[in-house]
Parts: C-alpha cells; sequence; structure tokens
C-alpha cells in the first residue's frame, strides 16, 4: 500500500508528520515522502526545520492513498497546474484522498471537493466555499473517500480514522495506544468556539 506525502517548502511539519506516525504503522504500508517538484529538503514555514523528500510527485503517479498536508507553501500551489494535474490523476484511482489543514485548498483548487463538504484551518475556512466546498468546523471530515481535516494536530486524528476504515477499528486503536495518543491539554482553547475572543484575536493576529 503506497502512501504519498507532498512535501514543499513552507509545510507546516506536523501536518505531515502527524500522520506518517499513524500511517506508517499500518500493515503493508509505504509511506512516500515525495517533493512536489523534485527531491531533496523542504523547509518548513519557518524555516526552522527541514524534511526531505526521497522522491518527486512524478514518481508515484498512482498511489493508494494521498495524504496533502499543509502550510503556507499552499497559497502557490493552488495555482500551480503541474501540481494539481498530479492531484487530479492520483486522487481518481486512489483508494483515499486526504489533507491536513489548508492542504483541502490545493484539493479544492484541483476540483476534487466540488460539492463536498470539507475542513481546513479556522482562519481560512470561508476559502473553501470559494473553491466548490462547503465549509464545515468540524476536526475530521468525511465525504466518501474523502477525507479533510482542520489545522495541524487534527491530523492525527484524520489518519486514525483512516486507519480505521482500511485495517479495522482494533488496528487503529492499537495504533492509537502504541504512539500514546491521550491528548489532555494544559488548556481548552483549542478551537475558536472554546478559546476567549482576546486569545481568537491574538492567534489570527499571529498567523
Amino acid at each position: 500500500m503506497d502512501i504519498a506525502i507532498p512535501i514543499f517548502d513552507g509545510i507546516t511539519a506536523l501536518d505531515a508528520i502527524g500522520p506518517y506516525e499513524v500511517l506508517s504503522r499500518l500493515p503493508g504500508a509505504r509511506v512516500h515522502f515525495l517533493g512536489v517538484d523534485e527531491p531533496g529538503p523542504k523547509r518548513t514555514d519557518n524555516r526552522m526545520l527541514g524534511l526531505h523528500a526521497d522522491g518527486a510527485l512524478t514518481d508515484l503517479p498512482h498511489p493508494e492513498v494521498i495524504v496533502f498536508p499543509g502550510g503556507y507553501g499552499t497559497r502557490g500551489l493552488m495555482n500551480d497546474e503541474g501540481i494539481l494535474a498530479w492531484v487530479r490523476a492520483a486522487h481518481e484511482t486512489s483508494q483515499w484522498t486526504t489533507s491536513v489543514c489548508t492542504g483541502a485548498l490545493v484539493l479544492g483548487a484541483a476540483g476534487i471537493l466540488n460539492g463536498l463538504e470539507a475542513t481546513t484551518h479556522w482562519l481560512l475556512l470561508d476559502k473553501l466555499g470559494e473553491l466548490g466546498a462547503t465549509p464545515v468546523s468540524r476536526r475530521v471530515v468525511e465525504q466518501g473517500k474523502v477525507i479533510t481535516a482542520a489545522g495541524v494536530s487534527s491530523g492525527i486524528d484524520m489518519a486514525l480514522t483512516l486507519a480505521a476504515r482500511m485495517a479495522g477499528e482494533d488496528i487503529a486503536q492499537a495504533i492509537q495506544l502504541a504512539i500514546e495518543y491521550d491528548p489532555e491539554p494544559p488548556f481548552d482553547s483549542g478551537s475558536t468556539a472554546k478559546a476567549p475572543p482576546r486569545i481568537v484575536e491574538m492567534a489570527r493576529e499571529r498567523s
């Protein structure tokens, strides 16, 4: 089972690494970090970390699973016809097409989300509507073989959901236990519905 995770300059690291930690533990999984242009190092959106692409998108035209991560770099990818063409062609034969955070904007730009409910980072939900989707404020949204996740950390939830669909709930729960994913955050401010208005505004200004 080939799982393609496109990576690019301006990626948000956890968008890719969170799903990787889950999906790489599935029986028979082969996870491929693929450069959207060419192999080599790709810097994260804050330039502090480099992720290495062992191949390019063209090396794996028909993966069984697509996981498109987000980050500031997706803004440019939304207008790159070569990348959008790969997404469309890969989606035609994929078993699952998924995204994390603003990776959904790339799926939307490729026409994958037309008429579907979808989610992304809360700051850019409205943009999904401009791309033909119906934006919803949920952490994980399933629409047939398309699964979108909200911001950054929700990619882990998406990957566990996908693991359950692919290998059964027992395997997914065993993976969850193996990575000890049992969140107990020190603050209850992880969504705009919970965070105080001043914190929402602070996050908006810092993004």
